[in-house]
């Protein structure tokens, strides 16, 4: 009996087992606020992260989560509930439309004061703790020291 080519498995072994079926499914309705702090603080760990100084860091921090606050409210971001659905075999998006993202798209995941960000190739996810139940956090929280591991080897 042949097996045949082994078929693709889109998430490392290392993160496969954090997920039991069904814990990661919630809905999110940004505010402006929330999400503000959300870029706020990202836009920090990216700036610090290039090493840039004052007052230019300032700056970038200012005009980049100005830039996020407009781009939320001419998208109509808050006006939309995101529905979440995160597993084994990546992240599913749905509102209005359904955007599948494999997980060799997560570059990290980032715990912030607000929540969780996940860090894709092509932009961020910013998941709030108020809309994770508490087995949710502590698999958002495995995931994302997964990923860190992952990203250190």
């Amino acid at each position: 009996m042949n097996a045949g080519p082994p078929e693709k498995i889109s998430i490392p072994p290392l993160v496969a087992g954090l997920f039991p079926p069904d814990e990661l499914h919630f809905f999110v309705r940004y505010s402006l606020p929330e999400y503000v702090s959300f870029m706020w603080q990202h836009g920090g760990f990216l700036i610090r992260r290039r090493r840039i100084r004052w007052p230019a860091n300032l700056f970038l921090r200012i005009k980049s989560t100005v830039s996020a606050a407009l781009n939320f409210l001419l998208m109509g971001r808050g006006r939309r509930t995101y529905e979440f659905t995160i597993d084994e075999h990546g992240i599913v998006r749905t509102s209005g439309g359904v955007t599948l993202i494999d997980w060799e798209d997560v570059s990290a995941v980032r715990t912030y004061s607000r929540g969780f960000m996940m860090i894709l190739k092509r932009g961020t996810l910013p998941i709030p703790y108020r809309c994770l139940s508490a087995g949710q956090v502590t698999a958002m929280q495995n995931l994302a020291a997964a990923r860190h591991e992952l990203s250190m080897r």
